[in-house]
């Protein structure tokens, strides 16, 4: 599934006021980090998760993989703080048609 342009407009408008819900600790990105991303986006679809790194490069990386690793769409990335949206089987937000 490509998410339109109209539809990402539409899913940063609601993350917006929402708070990261995982928050990257010393370890980095472990399995624990990938497998709470994963459940997070199971129950709620749209979550931020923060990543307090300075190293863009690294940054970008750790972004990276965390779309592969969890199938998600990367919605935004601001500063240290991704928005992800995976759509789940209940389909809890309904998007607009591209």
């Amino acid at each position: 599934m490509k998410l339109s342009n109209k539809q990402k407009q539409y899913l940063k408008s609601l993350a917006h006021p929402l708070k990261p819900v995982v928050l990257l600790g010393a370890n980095g990105l472990t399995e624990g980090v990938i497998a709470e991303i994963d459940s997070a986006l199971n129950i709620h679809e749209l979550i931020k998760v923060r990543v307090p790194t300075n190293d863009r490069e690294t940054k970008a990386l750790i972004f990276e993989a965390i779309v592969r690793e969890t199938g998600a769409h990367k919605v935004q990335a601001i500063g240290h703080i991704i928005a992800l949206y995976r759509q789940s089987e209940d389909r809890k937000i309904q998007l607009p048609r591209s």
